[in-house]
């Protein structure tokens, strides 16, 4: 019988083998997991509480059994009693380990609160919303002509307002005769009218003339994150934006695990389903109090996401996005109730409206990001890349349109890096490498000092230095190429190799010393070579995915390329060029477009026409299918190399020197002598 146990931590995608009856929470502490506590686990705060995931788990290559943790005590019996516990949770101070087990760390459990990346963008977007508040004077009632005051209500916005014809449900209808009469006849009107409804539905009511609160909210959800914007629907004014990490995480890193999860365990899409509208009213909750406003002035949300998101947020079985042909349940636009999807904390007759999918593995995210970019209105040949943990690419110009998905991985999120985390206050975001020293200097967020400034112990104090997120390891990875510290191929070099002595052994290859705040009480904050390969991978995937649809159109450069989402606002683009994430353009024609899906999702919000343009677009836009296209495998074993193993990248070329190091078998040297005194060691 074993007497450890492999326990993993999502969203961290951090891991360690414990002694069996170590509780969670000191799993946790030793591995550097951001998880809450304030009472040195006695079971008082409560702030540990955390979420055992049970059944199949292919991503992680677990199978956690039913009693992979210890049995509910009276510890945690006596705070669900009195306090109240989410079904499903547990206290990490209190449940030991008992087997392999995959745990989720929920947002209200992080010490450290994340930072939204995909804030809103800057756009004039012209305002006619499907949602809108009418005053109307109605009729009163005659004995002469009788009608009902619903009928009444129909006519007086047909002759004031054109509107053809109007319904609404029984809430609705139960309110109206004490609100027409209150307001002496005299009325506001909420009203909605989706793209393909014959009538505009009435969802609220109030006597007079009423100026309350009316909000919308566009939601991009993505794998790793979802970031939400609180609009004003009578001026287009955001008013808050908010996110967090995806709770379905726990089930699986990407996509396909998501849906492999689904398919091996019974039940599993019904809880991914259920995690996902859970966390959307959680958020849509504290947005609006962000916004200090009722979460009822919520009269509409426009939702983009991905295939597989669509479907779990749906409530469909997503196992026939995981095989040949790739069939959604359905592509186009949809029209909901919120009710329906279980949406509670909004306004209890809000609606809900889902931009079209563009095929099985390109979705209403990418959509949303063709209605914001509007790449088929471009002269130029224009790439626009949505990197996340299933990015979306779009290729084209005025003549035609590409599109295509790939799949990236969460490492650009942070996740699968040793010393990764969320975008959090104390998590490294930008880095510097010195070519000469090989000492490095670095930025955290919440600080705009750099390491090596003045102030930066006492600007620092309060977060501390707590990991490196997904903007950080990507420049990291790209500073230690041009310093030397990395060679084409991705290998770290050792110190005599690469001349630092932060270039440590590991295991039987090397990593980079970035930080060390062990002295304080901090972590000891590395790149490794499993980071390098993570962000090989990702990257390779994604450059990929470009050449795929560039050989499909018939051209071998881009005119212009443009950076869509978190990564887009954050990463410098000669970061991603020396990398080689995106193919080779003069730098000042490398664009951000900040949160694109998130923009297009707003513009969906308060413009009724953009869901008819795009419905249009949609059915214009060629889908590339990466999965089942040969080439695709020729291109990502091409692009494991950084920048690349047979582009030549003359632009990047013409800005930065890369070093023409080898740490491979072969080399000559000094690096010769390393190895032969290792393996002399070994």
């Amino acid at each position: 019988m074993a007497e450890d146990a492999l326990v993993i931590f999502t969203p961290s995608g951090k891991r360690g083998r414990f002694a069996l009856g170590t509780p969670v929470l000191t799993a946790a502490r030793q591995l550097g997991v951001d998880l809450d506590s304030v009472c040195g686990g006695r079971g008082i705060c409560s702030k540990c509480q955390i979420t055992p995931g049970y059944g199949e788990f292919p991503k992680h290559g677990v199978t956690v059994a039913a009693d992979a943790l210890s049995e509910w005590n009276a510890v945690e019996d006596r705070y669900k009693r009195i306090r109240g516990l989410l079904d499903g949770r547990r206290l990490g101070c209190q449940a030991k380990v008992m087997g392999d087990v995959v745990i989720d760390v929920p947002p209200e459990s992080q010490v450290h609160k994340q930072v939204i990346r995909k804030s809103a963008t800057e756009r004039h977007i012209e305002m006619d919303p499907a949602t809108r508040a009418l005053y109307v004077e109605v009729e009163e009632p005659d004995m002469e002509e009788p009608s009902g005051d619903f009928e009444r209500l129909a006519r007086a916005l047909k002759a004031q307002w054109g509107i053809e014809a109007i319904d609404a449900d029984l809430t609705v209808l139960r309110r109206l005769q004490p609100v027409l009469r209150k307001g002496e006849w005299k009325v506001t009107v909420v009203l909605n009218r989706g793209n393909h409804d014959a009538a505009h539905r009435v969802l609220d009511i109030f006597p007079g003339f009423d100026e309350r609160p009316l909000l919308g909210l566009a939601v991009d959800l993505g794998s790793t994150t979802i970031a939400a914007h609180l609009c004003d629907l009578r001026d287009g004014r955001v008013l808050a934006s908010s996110g967090l990490m995806n709770p379905q995480i726990r089930f699986g890193e990407d996509l396909m695990s998501r849906v492999s999860y689904a398919m091996m365990n019974p039940g599993g899409d019904v809880e991914m389903t259920r995690a996902v509208r859970e966390a959307l009213n959680t958020l849509s909750g504290e947005i609006a109090g962000q916004a200090g406003v009722a979460a009822e002035a919520i009269y509409e949300m426009v939702l983009v996401c991905n295939p597989v998101m669509h479907h779990l947020f749906l409530g469909v079985d997503p196992v026939e996005l995981g095989q040949s042909p790739f069939a959604l349940a359905q592509s186009s636009s949809l029209s909901l109730d919120t009710r329906e999807v279980d949406l509670t904390a909004l306004n209890r007759n809000a609606r809900l409206y889902v931009l079209p999918c563009i095929a099985g593995h390109v979705g209403a995210d990418c959509a949303a990001v063709a209605l914001s970019e509007e790449p088929q209105k471009s002269k130029d040949m224009v790439l626009i890349v949505d990197v996340g943990t299933n990015a979306e690419i779009l290729l084209g110009n005025e003549d035609r349109v590409l599109a295509c998905s790939s799949p990236t991985g969460p490492a650009f999120e942070g996740a699968q890096i040793s010393s990764g985390q969320r975008a959090a206050p104390g998590a490294i975001e930008r880095v510097e490498i010195d070519p000469v020293t090989k000492e490095p200097r670095f930025r955290v967020i919440g600080s705009d000092l750099w390491s090596d400034d003045p102030g930066f112990a006492a600007a620092t104090a309060v977060t501390g230095i707590t990991g490196i997120c997904g903007s950080g390891i990507i420049e990291a990875v790209a500073e230690m190429r041009l310093a030397g510290l990395v060679d084409a191929g991705g290998l770290i070099g050792g110190p005599e190799q690469t001349g630092t002595q932060r270039c440590l052994p590991y295991g039987r290859t090397h990593s980079y010393l970035l930080h060390d705040g062990r002295a304080e009480g901090g972590p000891k904050i590395m790149v490794t070579q499993g980071d390098i390969r993570a962000i090989q991978l990702a990257k390779s995937a994604l450059y990929a995915g470009a050449r795929l649809l560039m050989d499909e159109i018939g051209v071998e450069k881009v005119d212009r390329v443009t950076l869509a989402g978190a990564f887009g606002a954050h990463i410098s683009a000669k970061h991603a060029m020396v990398l080689g994430m995106i193919p080779d353009v003069p730098m000042e024609k490398v664009t951000s477009a900040g949160n694109a899906a998130g923009t297009g999702a707003r513009i969906a919000l308060l413009n009724r026409a953009a869901r008819d343009q795009i419905e249009d677009v949609v059915h214009h836009i060629h889908k590339v299918e990466t999965a089942i296209e040969p080439r695709f495998q020729e291109h990502f074993v091409n692009a494991n190399a950084i920048p690349h193993a047979v582009d030549p990248f003359p632009e990047l070329r013409k800005i930065v020197s890369l070093p023409e190091v080898s740490f491979n078998t072969g080399g000559s040297g000094g690096e010769g002598r390393g190895r032969r005194r290792r393996q002399e060691a070994g």
